[in-house]
Order: structure tokens, then C-alpha cells, then sequence
């Protein structure tokens, strides 16, 4: 069984054992999960879902958070 197999072999079980799983994060595309991701690692994803609006708002792109500057992006987030 190669690697791809695998990854479906077990998205198969999850499926049946977690029918209604959820991302508790508010995202619209890969980009803001990932940010999402990242910024719960340090708080509560409620708080998260109130500070994301606001930042997806102004960030959109990865070039977007490359390009910030640190202090507005820590702004941005420090709630």
C-alpha cells in the first residue's frame, strides 16, 4: 500500500467513525485555515473566529502576510 492509499484508507475510517466532523475555525479558502491553524495554536478558536474577519479582511494573499509589517500584522492579532 503506497502513501496515497494509505491517506484514503484512513480518511475512509475517520468518515465512518466521525460522520459530522467539523473545523470549528471560520475560513474560506486553504490560506485562512492555515492562518487559523496557526493562530489557535496560542489561543481558543473562539477567540480566533473574532480576530480572523478583521485580518482576512486586510490579508488576502500570501504575499500579503510576506510583505506586512511585523507590527501591523502583530496588531492585527494580538487580541
Amino acid at each position: 500500500m503506497n502513501a496515497k492509499e494509505k491517506a484514503e484508507n484512513i480518511l475512509s475510517i475517520l468518515k465512518k467513525v466521525l460522520p459530522n466532523a467539523k473545523i470549528a475555525l471560520n475560513h474560506s479558502n486553504p490560506l485562512e485555515l492555515l492562518v487559523s491553524t496557526i493562530l489557535s495554536a496560542q489561543c481558543t478558536d473562539e477567540r480566533v473566529n473574532k480576530t480572523t474577519p478583521a485580518l482576512f479582511k486586510r490579508f488576502k494573499t500570501a504575499n500579503d502576510y510576506a510583505s506586512a509589517d511585523p507590527k501591523e500584522l502583530e496588531d492585527a492579532i494580538k487580541s
